[in-house]
């Protein structure tokens, strides 16, 4: 296992899993990404490039805790998203903790621009929900997917949560993209945000984690600061 240490508050060396990453205690939305020294989200369009194995423990971590994933259909393609599942490790751990084996996979949509033949649907171990708007044609997904309506034409995040939440979904994971990270930040929903710093500098016109317009910035206190192989791993609540 990829050793971390917690630099701040309490320092500790080699945390366990529990101790990098808990559980969520009620409805809770979780936000994580990664981005370099130099604000860069991607390398070569996508954010795999720059990540270590620490950034993968806890990016791994954090989907086992969780009731469910969303992710912009934007993030899915860019990343090359197939169907959700966990390590066996993870399932394990779900299971023991009286979970389902794997999260719920939530893809938001506003043009329901996703493929209903795509591994994504085919493949999943438990039924995706796809998030979009009321002015598609949402039968392509019948017995696939479960669909929440969420707005005319533009995807109205509190719908989404509440309908999630309704589900029984209230441990919640967003994995991106930066459009969808900023419609949850204007909306005033996020709780908390995952961020690994990675030691590398991009340089570029990469994009950032968070794209959009808000009122005013939001304010996020830092909570936990770890550390690994030149990595940061940042909690921050807002």
């Amino acid at each position: 296992m990829t050793r971390i240490d917690r630099l701040w508050p309490d320092p500790l060396d080699a945390v366990s899993d529990e101790e990098l990453v808990s559980r969520p205690v009620g409805p809770w939305l979780r936000v994580n990404f990664i981005s370099s020294v130099d604000g860069a989200a991607t390398v070569g369009g996508v954010s795999g490039g720059l990540g270590n194995d620490a950034d993968k423990r806890s990016f791994e971590l954090l989907r086992r805790v969780s009731d469910a994933v969303i992710v912009g259909a934007g993030t899915v393609r860019s990343e090359g998203y197939t169907a959700l599942r966990v390590s066996d490790e993870s399932v394990a751990w779900r299971v023991a903790h009286g979970m389902p084996e794997h999260p719920v996979f939530v893809l938001v949509s506003h043009h329901l621009d996703l493929d209903p033949a795509s591994p994504i649907f085919t493949d999943a171990p438990v039924t995706p929900v796809v998030v979009t708007t009321a002015q598609h044609d949402v039968s392509g997904f019948e017995g696939l997917a479960r669909v929440i309506v969420a707005g005319d034409t533009t995807v109205d995040v509190h719908v989404m949560l509440d309908a999630l939440h309704g589900m029984g979904l209230r441990a919640l994971l967003n994995e991106g993209g930066p459009s969808l990270f900023g419609s949850l930040l204007a909306a005033g929903v996020v709780d908390e945000l995952r961020l690994t710093v990675s030691p590398l500098l991009v340089a570029g016109d990469a994009p950032r984690i968070v794209r959009g317009s808000m009122d005013a910035p939001a304010h996020a206190r830092l909570d936990q600061v770890f550390a690994s192989d030149g990595a940061l791993l940042l909690s921050y609540l807002l």
